[in-house]
């Protein structure tokens, strides 16, 4: 388990859980309970933490089991189950790619971008940016660095105009030059959603119309660290535009991994990657098998 096995954004996930295993080896209520209490203290809703145990009390009542070390595999394979969104916890792999990025400010949607430029950039993929989040100060500038350093074009007009104008002219100059992926940066105002949805919408109108033979992800940016915060910028987002996936950021630092499980329990959105630093190839792919087993690691 080398991607999740010393990390330290899931010491706290894998302690509180592994703790009820073996500090209560025989199998009875005190263990289910604290195992539950694990669950939640990992920011794994109540709900989601419901619906594990009612699985779990499933499984052990089925097959019998007695003993709290003995259920380790099971709900190792209850969590796979329910983070595993098969072929759409990946990227499209149909080209020209269109890419929107969805996320509040702060949350590491800019460098989330870069990473991604510089990933498919390795891959050999010729990669443009779009900076169609022209209300934030200095947000064009701070892409325009990124795009530098990795050593890719940025499409990008004055502060304050129209953002759709700029994912138009990104469009039609990744079509003159044969660009297999364009990435755009999106604003994050969620505190105005109304102005946001019709934003997004204007976008995506514009994509389809422009752009009509493109393949499309909308990946949702969410910082780990900020824990239950993330679960409800995913439930605002999800209303707003259609997101096809999400990119954790920030967990190598102190966030619980148990956002993860909740998110993909209540909104049935697949994640596409985490960001475990603030290097360029800190960007890794999400693997569920990997993950469920990172939380038992031994």
């Amino acid at each position: 388990m080398a991607l999740f096995e010393k990390k330290s954004a899931f010491r706290k996930f894998i302690d509180s859980i592994t703790m009820a295993v073996y500090d209560n080896p025989e199998l009875g209520p005190e263990f289910l309970e604290e195992l539950q209490e694990g669950l939640v203290m990992s920011d794994i809703g109540i709900e989601t933490s419901d619906r594990i145990m009612d699985e779990l009390n499933t499984v052990i009542n089925n097959k019998h089991i007695t003993r709290a070390h003995a259920i380790k595999k099971e709900l190792r394979q209850i969590i796979e189950k329910m983070i595993d969104k098969g072929e759409r916890n990946k990227m499209s792999k149909e080209y020209p790619l269109i890419i929107l990025m969805i996320g509040i400010n702060g949350g590491g949607k800019t460098t989330s971008i870069a990473k991604l430029a510089n990933m498919y950039k390795k891959q050999g993929k010729s990669v443009m940016l779009a900076a169609a989040d022209t209300f934030r100060a200095a947000a064009a500038e701070q892409l325009q660095t990124w795009g530098d350093r990795v050593g890719v074009r940025v499409i990008r007009h004055e502060e304050g105009t129209d953002p759709t104008a700029v994912i138009y002219d990104a469009i039609q100059s990744a079509k003159a030059n044969n660009i297999d992926v364009l990435i755009c940066d999106t604003a994050g105002r969620l505190q105005n959603k109304v102005n946001l949805m019709k934003e997004l919408e204007k976008m995506s109108k514009v994509i389809s119309r422009e752009y009509p033979e493109a393949a499309r992800e909308n990946i949702l940016v969410l910082d780990a660290t900020t824990g239950k915060n993330a679960v409800s910028q995913a439930e605002e987002f999800s209303g707003i535009s259609d997101i096809t996936g999400i990119i954790l950021t920030k967990m190598d630092g102190t966030a619980r991994g148990g956002i993860s499980i909740t998110i993909t329990d209540q909104f049935d959105m697949p994640i596409k990657f985490i960001g475990m630093g603030e290097g360029l190839d800190d960007l890794i792919p999400f693997n569920a098998h990997e993950f469920a087993e990172g939380i038992f690691d031994e």
